[in-house]
């Protein structure tokens, strides 16, 4: 059995053996790792939707946003920059990478504490003056955990990345809701949100024993700051693409408005986000180790676009068919308007998904530049319509600004862009992906069409009878295209069925 399970995976990835089983076993565990903790979240989410009104979540996401605006706009890319790194032991870099991470932590948590006030008074919103001091103290615990965790990435270690993700997802959950029980206020949300930071913090030194101490290596710095100074600028362009929207909501619109748009967006891109992480967070691993070999390269890129693809587009479109259901199953009427919304973004998530698996491949090469810039083109876009689609159609113009300047230009612009890292045809990259669409295209008019016509009078078995309808018929589509076409999915899931077999 081992041998024919060797067998399998010298089929499905391009890489040597040791690292090929290396990347499938940390494959497994991201997978187990996402879901789990993506889970929680919106195990968390329905419930304390209940509790809480549209306005608290507004109030925790002014707070948030903040919060990402300063990390982002600071990002150091020392971590991308030593997973990168070909050498495998790094630990003389970490004392330096821990001394400026720390430093980064304390001047974020300052400029929060004591910019509360402005803060609240930019958003309009007066009772966000607390909780963005509360959420001050999280940036500089985040900065003193351990900065091995690098390793967790590096060397593929993704049981310990596990444990580490996961205890404080655990704690954020089992605080926040415990919290919102007895006191169904933002401050659940605030503390269970610190929590997790806590528990990552005391996590990360029991999984690793290396212990920084402060030192700062001028050299060292200079070297990882010049890789790392693109994954700064794309950390300033993402925040501005990703949280800018969110951004404008919040000033333009209302608290409540935000609570609305942000839910969406973490209820619609949940499964097809944490797809694409799986994958891509042991790729990048693994195409920085086979770099220099475009075949490979291009081997593995293709097969992990295949298979992202496989789950996320589904995943993506399974959202739209059925987020009318979902939001009467578990959630109060005051959330309805949230449903639009959420199906224009769970189509920016099917999008989003195809493109995340092209960052770690550019960022393995050494050119993050290429998603600098990118990034740079779709704030600027943004920037321009934002204000009138906002103010004419509220939250629904925004998500589907988000969508529509993502399917073009940015899309036809990265497919270019892959197709000619990898050395293959944009032609190939639609090829592999036109299968997967058009089976989800079918799965969702026929989840579709039962739902217009399903009337059991019990929201919860509807919905749960529309995702098992919509399972089948995907499974059925896929089979179809699979048989009728040279879609090499087929190969490797046959493979995988005569190896278990």
């Amino acid at each position: 059995m081992k041998e024919r399970l060797k067998a399998v995976l010298k089929r499905l990835l391009p890489y040597g053996e040791d690292l090929m089983e290396q990347t499938v076993k940390s494959g497994v565990w991201v997978g187990v790792m996402n879901v789990t903790e993506r889970g929680l979240e919106l195990s968390l989410l329905v419930i304390v939707a209940s509790l809480l009104s549209p306005r608290a979540f507004g109030i925790m996401g002014i707070a948030l946003l903040t919060l990402a605006s300063l990390k982002n706009f600071s990002e150091l890319g020392i971590q991308a920059a030593l997973i990168q790194a070909e050498e495998d032991d790094v630990d003389h870099e970490l004392n330096t990478a821990w001394t400026m991470e720390t430093a980064r932590g304390i001047v974020i948590g300052s400029v929060l504490f004591l910019g509360a006030p402005f803060i609240a008074s930019l958003f309009t919103e007066p009772a966000a003056e607390n909780v963005v001091r509360v959420i001050a103290f999280s940036p500089v615990i985040v900065g003193l955990r351990n900065p091995a965790v690098v390793y967790f990435h590096k060397s593929l270690d993704f049981h310990k990345e596990f444990v580490y993700r996961v205890s404080g997802a655990s704690a954020y959950f089992l605080v926040t809701v415990g919290w919102a029980l007895f006191d169904p206020s933002v401050y659940a949300l605030i503390f269970g949100y610190l929590a997790g930071d806590l528990t990552r913090f005391v996590v990360s030194y029991l999984a690793h024993d290396f212990r920084p101490w402060p030192e700062f290596d001028l050299d060292l710095a200079k070297q990882r700051l010049g890789f790392g100074k693109w994954i700064t600028g794309n950390s300033i362009l993402y925040f501005l693409y990703s949280k800018g929207d969110d951004a404008f909501v919040g000033w333009a619109l209302m608290a409540s408005a935000l609570g609305f748009y942000q839910l969406a967006y973490r209820l619609s891109n949940a499964p097809a986000t944490e797809i694409t992480h799986t994958i891509s967070s042991v790729t990048f691993s693994a195409y920085s180790k086979v770099q220099s070999n475009v075949e490979k390269l291009r081997s593995g890129y293709l097969q992990t676009l295949r298979m992202t693809t496989l789950l996320s587009f589904p995943a993506a479109i399974g959202i739209v068919a059925v987020a009318p259901a979902f939001i009467r199953a578990f959630f109060t009427p005051a959330w309805q308007p949230m449903v639009p919304v959420m199906q224009l973004l769970a189509l920016y998530g099917l999008m989003r998904s195809m493109g995340a698996t092209m960052g770690p491949v550019w960022k393995a090469i050494g050119r993050p530049d290429y998603i600098t810039k990118l990034s740079a083109l779709r704030v600027v876009l943004l920037a321009i319509l934002i204000y009138p689609a906002t103010m004419r159609y509220g939250i629904e113009g925004t998500a589907g600004l988000i969508l529509g300047v993502y399917i073009f230009p940015m899309m036809p612009i990265d497919i270019y862009l892959i197709a000619r890292s990898v050395q293959t045809s944009p032609l190939r990259i639609l090829r592999e992906v036109s299968y997967p669409l058009l089976a989800s295209v079918g799965m969702g008019a026929v989840v579709m069409y039962v739902d217009w016509n399903l009337d059991l009078g019990a929201p919860v078995a509807e919905f749960l009878l529309l995702v098992v309808v919509g399972a089948v018929a995907y499974a059925a589509f896929a089979t179809v295209l699979m048989f009728s076409f040279d879609w090499k999915v087929k190969q490797n899931l046959e493979s995988m069925v005569e190896a278990i077999a």
